[in-house]
């Protein structure tokens, strides 16, 4: 790995972290879905990188409950599903990706549960927040729609200038 590479990676996970704890005041409304499709689009496999440091970040800022470990999975998933469909450009297409992945953000983190408290709990863990899911899905997919786009051209550009100096 290059200089370039660790430089840009911890410059995009700290942006992760700053636009999640600036806008942690609102109940599930978050940029972290939009840039982790927009760095998994623009970078590549660098993502993993890049959402492992921003998820350690987390663990140190608010401490390492049962919700980071669910936190590894989660991005990972959202990375799986933008590589799949990586070719694809629709703001629409990455707003409804993002609002499905916003709803079903709750489920994914129940998951955890079943190991460790068992089908009831995760289940009981899940459809308390079903509220907040919604919001979420809603959340991401209003943002994905309007940003999508212009930071996505912004990006490319910052990593097209980014990857032409020579050294």
């Amino acid at each position: 790995m290059r200089i370039k590479d660790i430089v840009i990676i911890g410059m995009m996970s700290a942006l992760l972290l700053i636009v999640q704890v600036g806008l942690g005041f609102l109940p599930n409304i978050e940029l972290v879905s939009l840039l982790i499709i927009l760095y998994t689009l623009i970078f590549g496999r660098k993502t993993l990188y890049i959402i492992y440091v921003f998820v350690a970040m987390e663990g140190l800022l608010y401490g390492f409950g049962l919700w980071w470990f669910s936190y590894l999975y989660l991005w990972t998933i959202l990375f799986i599903i933008t590589m799949i469909f990586r070719k694809e450009r629709s703001s629409l297409f990455w707003a409804i990706i993002s609002g499905a992945f916003g709803i079903s953000f709750g489920a994914l983190c129940s998951i955890l549960n079943i190991f460790l408290s068992g089908i009831p709990s995760a289940v009981a863990f899940w459809f308390s927040g079903i509220p907040f899911d919604i919001l979420h899905g809603i959340g991401n997919y209003a943002i994905a729609l309007m940003l999508f786009k212009p930071l996505y051209h912004l990006l490319n550009e910052v990593h097209k200038k980014y990857y032409s100096i020579p050294y």
